[in-house]
């Protein structure tokens, strides 16, 4: 039996255009990347130069909007208003738009960065305000979120497609959420392990949560995170592991 996958990975996080060299191994090995639009990481430069490779190496291109927050790389909550949030999206979404236009072709999805997508998990109405703007901008956008979450179901609810999304490299609470980046244990360090979830999150459709109970996903794509020591090296072992087991790299058709 053959099983198709979605690899996505976090791109354009840099400053300037010489910092993008780890995204640009990176590439080989996914099918869809999500670029950082400004506010937790990147500017026009690295912008325009990410979406550049995307288009050389025929991977899909999603938007990476983020809480505007610099210093804290996004992963701080922030206190906004829905119709802020709204309006947020569509400026970061908005602006790397442009870009992809620029190059000749169309963005594919948009996914929320760090604290803005763990909020959107939980929260309705953070979720409903990006769906919204997503819906308002192009309909035919697909909305990526963690699995079974609220972002999830309100794009659904709004009509958009969706790509529900599981981690490689990240453990899960018993309620199906991500273990919180301050708790230990919240990333998996070995790579024997992580190739073992998801290819079980692909092939079973559940994983194990950190108490060992069984969570149901239907997963439809699996980040990989681009900006560790041995990134590129375990992304490599993780489309060999695919190879082997008859997994097929595809971007989420919602």
């Amino acid at each position: 039996m053959s099983y198709s996958i979605d690899l996505n990975c976090d791109m354009g996080e840099s400053f300037g255009p010489y910092q993008i060299g780890q995204d640009e191994k990176m590439f080989p090995y996914i099918s869809s990347a999500n670029i950082a639009c400004g506010f937790h990481g990147g500017d026009f430069r690295v912008m325009d130069e990410t979406v550049r490779l995307a288009v050389k190496h025929h991977v899909t291109i999603g938007a990476h909007p983020s809480f505007p927050d610099l210093q804290g790389f996004g992963r701080r909550e922030m206190s906004m208003t829905p119709k802020e949030v709204y309006q947020m999206i569509l400026y970061q979404v908005g602006a790397l738009q442009a870009f992809v236009r620029a190059h000749g072709t169309t963005l594919h999805h948009v996914k929320p960065h760090g604290a803005l997508y763990n909020l959107a998990a939980k929260k309705g109405e953070v979720a409903e305000a990006i769906a919204e703007a997503v819906y308002q901008l192009d309909s035919n956008l697909i909305l990526y979120g963690l699995a079974n979450s609220e972002l999830i179901a309100a794009a659904k609810r709004k009509g958009l497609r969706v790509g529900q999304e599981a981690f490689a490299d990240r453990t899960y609470q018993d309620d199906g959420s991500l273990t919180p980046r301050n708790i230990n244990n919240a990333l998996i360090e070995k790579r024997e392990v992580a190739i073992t979830q998801v290819i079980g999150m692909i092939k079973n459709k559940r994983v194990t949560s950190v108490t060992g109970k069984q969570i149901h996903l239907d997963v439809d794509t699996i980040c990989l995170h681009g900006d560790g020591e041995h990134a590129v090296n375990f992304a490599r072992h993780i489309k060999e592991a695919f190879e082997q087991e008859n997994i097929k790299l595809n971007p989420v058709n919602g």
